[in-house]
């Protein structure tokens, strides 16, 4: 098909997805940079704030929720437990199960990289834009909100 028998719609849409997706990782890593109190790997990361999310859960449990093998998860709770960011304890319905939970610095941590992200988007985007472009912002986080809806 030649591009002059393109749909320029599907064009535009083909464009938007390659773009949004090149500025959603860079805007997920300079938030990282910015707010970089630990130097967790995504895996961590990942435990972390499904621990923080849902307060306690078994290596299986964490295993099957980010489709890993519970060996690889398993490697990863023990790191984050050796550096004291969770914990175990027995499950008191099931002794022979460990429930992990994140420990009270961990969630203070957490805390502070989220609002050492949300305090440097805000300073951004009240220095780099003007109150026009801020309302132009709002709308289109209103359509990508749209987008994950899908």
């Amino acid at each position: 098909m030649s591009s002059a028998l393109a749909d320029p719609e599907a064009d535009i849409a083909h464009t938007l997805a390659i773009e949004l997706r090149t500025i959603a990782f860079q805007l997920r890593r300079r938030l990282r940079q910015e707010a970089s109190v630990a130097d967790w790997t995504d895996p961590q990361r990942a435990v972390l704030l499904r621990l923080e999310r849902q307060d306690t859960a078994t290596v299986t449990e964490l295993a099957q929720a980010e489709g890993v093998r519970s060996q690889s998860m398993g490697a990863t709770v023990a790191s984050l437990t050796e550096a004291g960011w969770i914990k175990g304890a027995p499950d008191p319905a099931d002794g022979r199960r460990t429930l992990l939970s994140i420990t009270p610095q961990t969630r203070k941590v957490l805390r502070q990289v989220r609002a050492a992200r949300e305090d440097w988007l805000q300073r951004t985007i009240a220095a780099r834009y003007s109150a026009s472009e801020q309302k132009q912002l709002a709308g289109a986080v209103r359509l990508l909100q749209r987008l994950l809806e899908a």
